[in-house]
C-alpha cells in the first residue's frame, strides 16, 4: 500500500520521443504514446520509472536501487518501493503569430491536474473557467489571437491569470536559466476549449523524417525513409510519485517518506533523459517537485 506521494512536474527542454511502437497505418511510422480516450500525449509511468533507474544506476548503491525501484533480477524477491502514475499533459506549446508561441491548456487538462495534485495533498483555489469553441481566454488584453492558421476571439480572464501564476511558480523550475520561461508562462497562457486543444495536441506535434544511410555507399537505403513523432519542447506534464515502506529486509531506508525524500532530492530541478533517440539529443526533461507549503502560498 502506498502511504506517501509527491506531485512532480515534467518540463520538456528538447523534443521527446516516448514511443508507442510501430504505427499501423497512417503517415507517422513511430508515434508517441497517447491516451486512448483523449488522444493527449502521455509518458507512461513505467517509462518514467525505467528512465530514473537508468539515471541512477551508476551513482547509487545496488542496495538502494533495489529498495527504490525493485531488484534488477529475481523480481519475485520483493517489489520496489516506488511507483509512478502516467504523466498527463497540462500545457502544450502552440505556434502563435505574436510572441512566437503560447502555452495552451484546456479545462480537461486543468481538471485532471487538480485531481493529481490533490492525491499529493495539494489543494489549489483557482477554478476552471468555461470556454467555448473558437474562443481563447488569455492573460492580457487582445481582441484576436492567431494560433497556427486559426484565429480565436481573445478574452482577458482573471482566473486564467491566476492559473498562469500558479503554474509558473510551481510547474517550472525556479532557477535563473528558466526565469524567462516562467515569466512567459505568466503572460502567455491561453485557455482553449477541449476540442480546440485536442486538435493541436494531435496535429501540432513535431514530426521528423529520418533516412537510413548505407555505410558502404553513403546513399539512402531503399525503403529507409521513416517519420518519427516527438512531443515538442516547452510542454508541461504532471505525474504522481507514490511510495510504500521498503519491502527489502535489512534495508537502510525503511519508511516510504525516506524513499520519497531521497528520490525527490536527487531529481528536483534536475535534467533527466527520457524516451528514445537519446544520442540525437531527444528526451531532455526537467523534473520539479511541488511542495505543499510553496503551493499553498501561490493559491
Amino acid at each position: 500500500m502506498f502511504t506517501e506521494s509527491k506531485a512532480l512536474f515534467l518540463y520538456s527542454v528538447s523534443p521527446v520521443h516516448l514511443g508507442a511502437g510501430t504505427a499501423v497505418g497512417g503517415l507517422i511510422d513511430n508515434p508517441i504514446q497517447r491516451e486512448r480516450h483523449t488522444n493527449h500525449p502521455i509518458f507512461a509511468g513505467s517509462g518514467i520509472k525505467g528512465a530514473l533507474r537508468h539515471r541512477f544506476s551508476g551513482e547509487w548503491k545496488k542496495e538502494d536501487l533495489a529498495v527504490v525501484f525493485g531488484p534488477e533480477s529475481s523480481g519475485s524477491d520483493h517489489a520496489g518501493a516506488v511507483s509512478f502514475g502516467d504523466a498527463q499533459l497540462v500545457i502544450f506549446p502552440v505556434r502563435s503569430l505574436k510572441n512566437g508561441f503560447i502555452y495552451a491548456t484546456c479545462p480537461t487538462a486543468l481538471a485532471r491536474a487538480k485531481r493529481q495534485l490533490e492525491i499529493s495533498g495539494i489543494t489549489v483555489e483557482w477554478t476552471i473557467p468555461e470556454v467555448s469553441g473558437d474562443e481563447a481566454l488569455i492573460c492580457k488584453t487582445d481582441e484576436v489571437i492567431s494560433l497556427e492558421v486559426f484565429q480565436f476571439t481573445a478574452k482577458e480572464n482573471e482566473m486564467t491569470k491566476k492559473i498562469a501564476e500558479w503554474l509558473a511558480a510551481n510547474g517550472v523550475p525556479s532557477n535563473e536559466s528558466n526565469q524567462y520561461f516562467s515569466e512567459k508562462l505568466r503572460s502567455d497562457l491561453v485557455l482553449l476549449s477541449d476540442t480546440d486543444f485536442g486538435y493541436f495536441v494531435e496535429h501540432a506535434t513535431s514530426v521528423e523524417p529520418h533516412v537510413r544511410i548505407d555505410d558502404k555507399t553513403g546513399t539512402a537505403v531503399p525503403g529507409g525513409l521513416f517519420y518519427s513523432e516527438n512531443l515538442p519542447p516547452e510542454s508541461l506534464l504532471l505525474t504522481t510519485l507514490m511510495a510504500s515502506d521498503s519491502r527489502k529486509e535489512g534495508s537502510s531506508m525503511k519508511k516510504a517518506a525516506e524513499v520519497v525524500n531521497k528520490l525527490t532530492k536527487e531529481i528536483d530541478n534536475q535534467m533527466v533523459q527520457i524516451g528514445g533517440d537519446s544520442t540525437t539529443g531527444r528526451g531532455q526533461i526537467l523534473f520539479h517537485s511541488v511542495e505543499v507549503e510553496a503551493a499553498a502560498g501561490e493559491k
